[in-house]
């Protein structure tokens, strides 16, 4: 029998004695509502659209935390694959450490889709990376061999653009980026104005006595993505547009530890230049990428999708499986990326998927074996 863990937040802390749910609404409106918060109030006034009233004071500091799940058996191994593709009718897949690695694909993984395919299940490809625009991901699945629509792509950066649409962010206001070229692609087709981004990787500040740094005050949210082009210039301006700005939304991409950018070895994620903007800040961002559900929602809602009838499958405890059982869908973790079997089964870890197995392409050899 296929079971689903559930996840669910412990706790919601503040220093405020406002409850939680009046503190979220407050400083954004849309922070339970994409990061699947069961247990809070949803009652809230005007939290669909963008407020350029909205004060974000500083002295809240709220902060989510204790982001927790309810004990649940452990992940078992994954020994028929009929069984769980027949329950399902939608893959979502990490692309990461569980299609590629790097520019290297993963062995199997294209005649995994292709069977997938031919028994009549939808695919589709969920990427916390933000450095390219879901065309550009399109290029890098033809490169790789492999045949997968525009349509069926979901980056980050994507996921920030339409984040912005949905929330109804004013057109006259501006986005700075922090990141890299798919988050101004995306930004572009969604019709926001923009700036930073891989162009400001290469500014300086000189510092002389007195030196007063302007910023742009018509910046209505701070992007934060990963960045190779980071640098103290994006830190001071990012963070000066954040405390001065009236109203400006501070939202990351993701808060990933490590990326994959080849093969090798693992390096700093995009939560590393993240974590410099909660630092100067002291606030804590939108996260529109992995664990947060807004992509599910988005998902659910654009291909008509019951989220009970969707299988996540990737390498991260805390982002792939965390963002499949807080959407409510099974989930399997493949140990091709990040994650060990060691690290899985420790007993410091409370994130369990319903099923585990080495690599996607098991499901041709377990498909086999269970006939």
């Amino acid at each position: 029998m296929l079971s689903r863990t559930v996840v669910s937040v412990s706790a919601v802390s503040s220093s405020s004695s406002t409850s939680p749910s009046r503190i979220l609404c407050k400083v954004n409106p849309t922070i339970p509502k994409f990061l699947g918060l069961k247990g809070l109030s949803h009652n809230f006034t005007n939290c669909t659209t963008w407020n350029k009233n909205l004060n974000l004071n500083r002295k809240c500091n709220t902060r989510m935390e204790n982001f927790t799940t309810k004990a649940s058996a452990a992940a078992q191994p994954l020994k028929n694959a009929d069984e769980l593709i027949d329950s399902v009718e939608t893959f979502i897949f990490d692309c990461d450490g569980v299609i590629w690695k790097g520019d290297k694909l993963i062995d199997g993984v294209p005649q995994t889709l292709d069977m997938l395919r031919s028994r009549g299940k939808r695919l589709v490809f969920v990427t916390n990376n933000s450095t390219k625009s879901r065309k550009q991901y399109g290029k890098k699945f033809e490169t790789l061999g492999l045949d997968v629509s525009e349509e069926e792509i979901f980056a980050s950066s994507f996921a920030a653009a339409a984040y912005l649409k949905s929330i109804d962010f004013p057109k006259d206001k501006k986005v700075y980026v922090v990141g890299e070229d798919g988050i101004l692609k995306e930004l572009e087709l969604a019709g926001f104005q923009y700036l930073g981004g891989p162009e400001d990787g290469g500014k300086k500040i000189e510092l002389k006595p007195g030196f007063l740094m302007e910023h742009d005050k018509d910046v209505g949210a701070v992007v934060v993505g990963f960045d190779r082009y980071f640098n103290y210039f994006k830190v001071q301006y990012g963070t000066l547009c954040i405390r001065e700005n009236p109203g400006c939304l501070f939202i990351a991409t993701n808060r990933d530890a490590v990326t994959h950018l080849t093969d090798a070895q693992e390096w700093a994620g995009g939560g590393s230049m993240v974590g410099a903007f909660v630092g100067s800040t002291q606030r804590e961002p939108l996260v529109v990428g992995k664990p947060s559900t807004f992509m599910m929602d988005y998902l659910a809602k654009k291909f008509g999708i019951l989220k009970s009838q969707i299988c996540m499958v990737g390498d991260r405890l805390d982002t792939d499986i965390l963002f499949g059982q807080n959407g409510g869908c099974k989930t399997l973790l493949v140990l091709s990326g990040v994650t060990s079997l060691s690290m899985l089964q420790s007993p410091g870890n409370s994130i369990q998927p319903d099923f585990y197995t080495n690599k996607i392409s098991d499901f041709l050899s377990l498909k086999a074996a269970a006939v």
